[in-house]
């Protein structure tokens, strides 16, 4: 069987790394750019789109600079997959990027991508950094 592969991408964006924490790790603010809704209980998070649930486990975060989550699904990859997003600062300029890493089938990474860059677009509309 085919293993997802990793990938990573960044993104620009003109926030605060304190702002932007809470629209990454907060089931509230997720459900404004990532998701057409989010219910967490503790670690456990259920992401709704278009009325289908996919469920993460909040696996590692750290305040103000990234949060990590598995998808619980049957998958043999389970273990090794994860999404992460990551707020990076530049020490010198103090530029802010958003750094995702994700795993997706080789035929599907493009794809992927496109959505991340879609979620992403909104996220910046939101925190007004467009």
């Amino acid at each position: 069987m085919e293993s997802k592969k990793k990938f990573e991408i960044e993104f620009p964006i003109h926030a605060s790394p304190s702002m932007l924490y809470q629209y990454i790790s907060s089931a509230s603010g997720l459900c404004e750019w990532f998701a057409d809704d989010v219910n967490s209980r503790g670690k456990s998070f259920i992401f709704i789109w278009d009325g289908f649930e996919e469920k993460a486990d909040l696996i590692s975060s750290k305040s103000d600079t990234l949060v990590r989550f598995r998808w619980m699904d049957d998958s043999d990859d389970q273990d090794k997959c994860f999404f992460e997003i990551r707020i990076v600062v530049d020490e010198i300029t103090k530029d802010v990027s958003l750094m995702i890493t994700d795993f997706a089938y080789e035929d599907e990474i493009e794809e992927s991508k496109m959505l991340w860059e879609s979620q992403i677009t909104d996220l910046k509309k939101l925190v007004g950094s467009s």
